[in-house]
């Protein structure tokens, strides 16, 4: 299990789908060398350098928390069943009302529509809020996922971090 980076305040609260493999090991999100979330946090202008996995509690500096949509870490995201999305989808509406974070930034469009049944949802800033939350819609900044380079990611983190404002 990888422990949540939250608390009370923040302004984002970014959801990974689910821990992979390695960062199930370790312990910490998005924590396979070479995985893009942190780089694309940085270019996004989310923290002033590339933080590592290891640092992912430096976040609440910056009033930024972490958590995910399901608990268990598998391989690929894809191992996940719809009725583990939409438990998942409950329970962190639970989590939202509790903390209550501004934005809540999904990092996985197919998971999101499915664990939400919003099937036609599409990247970036969402009609509907998440327990008074704005929801925002990135790509999962994965290395699988080759259809969003590191330039585009910077590109829609950025546009998330112009939304959210200081």
């Amino acid at each position: 299990m990888v422990p949540d980076v939250i608390e009370a305040g923040l302004r984002v609260l970014f959801v990974g789908i689910n821990p992979g493999l390695y960062s199930g090991a370790i312990g910490h999100h998005f924590g396979r060398p070479g995985n893009r979330f942190w780089p694309a946090l940085y270019a996004g202008g989310f923290t002033p350098r590339v933080l590592s996995p290891f640092e992912e509690t430096r976040l609440l500096e910056f009033r930024v928390g972490l958590t995910n949509l399901v608990n268990r870490a598998t391989a690929m995201a894809g191992e996940l069943t719809p009725d583990e999305l939409q438990r998942g989808a409950r329970l962190l509406e639970r989590k939202v009302r509790r903390f209550g974070p501004s934005f809540v930034a999904f990092l996985g469009l197919t998971s999101y529509r499915t664990a939400f049944a919003r099937p036609k949802a599409v990247l970036g800033l969402q009609p509907e809020l998440l327990a008074a939350a704005t929801v925002w819609l990135l790509p999962n900044p994965s290395g699988i996922n080759a259809h969003y380079q590191p330039a585009d990611l910077a590109r829609l983190f950025r546009a998330l971090r112009n939304a959210v404002g200081n």
